[in-house]
């Protein structure tokens, strides 16, 4: 079966898709804990490979767009690591992010780093559910997610959550690949995504599971058109995205009013 006739299936209301396969919404959870409890220690070198280190500048690029303040209070879901986190503090004298992820793996690198390099004490890491975040209404200045809302079983919700948790004027922020890039280079990527990016995942991370999970799931994301209305649908204001590096990538944000 083709990628193209994979992605168009569409899942009843109770699986849903873990890359190309359908599964019960209740496992699917457990299923991305999996992939990121195998590659939590190789997950930051990898991200370098497999973009060629751009990943740095979308990243750069998105902390721009918040346009850090002094003393502004984030919130990083799916950040376990701490790749966005660290950036932002270095930009927001001040400033305190709480780091966000349903993957106890990926924090405990995230806490590391943040050790090792004086971060600790404008920091705090927390396992939670992007769908059912544990802060309360109105609690926070800004709201990031880079690489990890494709993962949310119900996107949805957690657009829904990342609107309740932020205070009036809050600004809403999500790096997230493309399904779809410029048409010239489609087929290239396509071959890089389904055959390079899973060899090179047994080769670095001795997984090549998890990294044809991470393509197949990218594939599966809504097109940034279709994001943009799910992010209006949610309540946000001032909604709007922009495309990086031929569309591979793209910035979302969105205000709560």
């Amino acid at each position: 079966m083709s990628s193209a006739k994979q992605t168009d299936s569409v899942a009843s209301p109770e699986t849903t898709h873990f890359g190309f396969q359908t599964v019960k919404e209740a496992d699917k959870a457990g299923m991305v804990k999996g992939v990121f409890n195998s590659v939590a220690d190789q997950y930051d070198l990898m991200n370098d490979v497999m973009t060629v280190g751009i990943h740095r500048v979308w990243k750069n690029s998105m902390i721009d767009s918040l346009n850090p303040r002094a003393g502004m209070k984030l919130l990083d879901v799916a950040g376990g690591t701490g790749d966005i986190a660290f950036r932002f503090l270095d930009a927001a004298k001040g400033g305190h992010v709480t780091v966000c992820d349903i993957n106890a793996e990926m924090l405990r690198v995230g806490q590391q780093r943040a050790i090792e390099n004086g971060y600790d004490s404008r920091s705090d890491f927390i396992c939670g559910d992007a769908m059912k975040l544990p802060f309360a209404n109105k609690e926070m200045d800004a709201y990031t997610i880079a690489f990890g809302i494709r993962n949310v079983t119900r996107i949805h919700e957690a657009l829904e959550e990342a609107y309740r948790v932020l205070k009036p004027g809050g600004k809403f922020l999500c790096l997230e690949f493309s399904p779809t890039i410029v048409p010239i280079l489609q087929k290239g990527y396509d071959a890089y995504s389904f055959n390079i990016m899973p060899k090179m995942g047994e080769l670095i991370a001795n997984d090549r599971d998890s990294y044809q999970y991470l393509a197949e799931s990218i594939r599966r994301f809504p097109t940034p058109e279709r994001f943009e209305t799910m992010i209006k649908e949610a309540g946000f204001s001032r909604v709007s995205y922009r495309t990086m590096t031929a569309g591979f990538v793209a910035i979302h944000s969105g205000t709560r009013i």
